[in-house]
């Protein structure tokens, strides 16, 4: 009688079977609940950007990897200072990253180098003291402008080099997609970005 080596019962293949299922089942369940906490969060509540181009330097560079967060904005309007993205309002398959200068209803001024805000609190007008700008930063414009109630006017940091709200007018409420919060490239840069004081 030929010794055909050893054989496999019905029952440790039955076993063998099942255990690959469960561990098919559990991976499954793994994958469904990862996509089910990440995707919300992804699409809803934080996103990521890569900052393109030199506008808002010093603050951020090209290259940088930025977070934004989509929900605070659900509760609360911007705030003069706030580092937002939002969609470029003369093409809105783009996405553009300015800082908060004029609210709704105020009405916003430039001249001789500098930004002037009126506003109901100050009708006369007061000149913004801009600490995040480089000294050799210019605010190169000569205009005047009013806001509507949902209109916010916007400036890159870096004044010398950027296309903002000077150029292309203010930015509506609807296209504002999220404020920027933290900093996560490059690691030596890591962390929350500093509030604006005026």
């Amino acid at each position: 009688m030929d010794d055909l080596g050893p054989q496999m019962t019905p029952a440790p293949q039955r076993r063998l079977r099942q255990e690959t299922l469960v561990f098919i089942w559990e991976t499954l369940k793994i994958v469904i609940i990862s996509l089910v906490i990440i995707i919300p969060i992804r699409y809803f509540i934080v996103q990521p950007f890569f900052v393109k181009g030199a506008s808002m330097e010093a603050t951020f560079d090209d290259g940088d990897y930025i977070l934004i967060d989509e929900i605070s904005y659900r509760f609360a309007p911007p705030q003069r200072g706030d580092v937002i993205i939002f969609r470029y309002p003369l093409d809105q398959s783009q996405f553009f990253i300015k800082r908060v200068i004029g609210l709704p209803e105020e009405t916003i001024e430039i001249k001789n180098d500098q930004v002037v805000i009126h506003n109901k609190q100050h009708p006369e007008g007061f000149a913004l003291s801009e600490p995040y700008l480089m000294p050799i930063q210019h605010t190169i414009g000569d205009l005047r402008i009013k806001l509507d109630p949902n209109e916010y006017f916007v400036l890159g940091d870096n004044r010398l080099q950027s296309s903002d709200s000077r150029r292309w007018g203010p930015v509506n409420r609807s296209l504002i997609t999220g404020r920027v919060f933290l900093r996560a490239w490059p690691i030596n840069k890591f962390g929350e970005l500093p509030e604006a004081k005026y």
